[in-house]
């Protein structure tokens, strides 16, 4: 189980590492709503984040 934890807590670094290099603090501030709104199940607040990093990742496209 603590392995599971550990594993688990690198991958969530390493994401949150990404975010902030390519995208900035914008993309922290999505990867953070999203989070907790699915932590909270508050659709509202997850899909504010789900658009934010949306956005960021579509943003050279548009």
């Amino acid at each position: 189980m603590p392995a599971l934890a550990i594993l688990s807590a690198v991958f969530v670094v390493g994401v949150e590492q990404t975010l902030q290099w390519k995208y900035g603090a914008s993309g922290i501030i999505g990867m953070l709503l999203l989070t907790i709104g699915i932590k909270a199940k508050n659709p509202a607040i997850s899909s504010t984040g789900a658009v934010v990093l949306a956005l960021l990742v579509a943003g050279p496209a548009l």
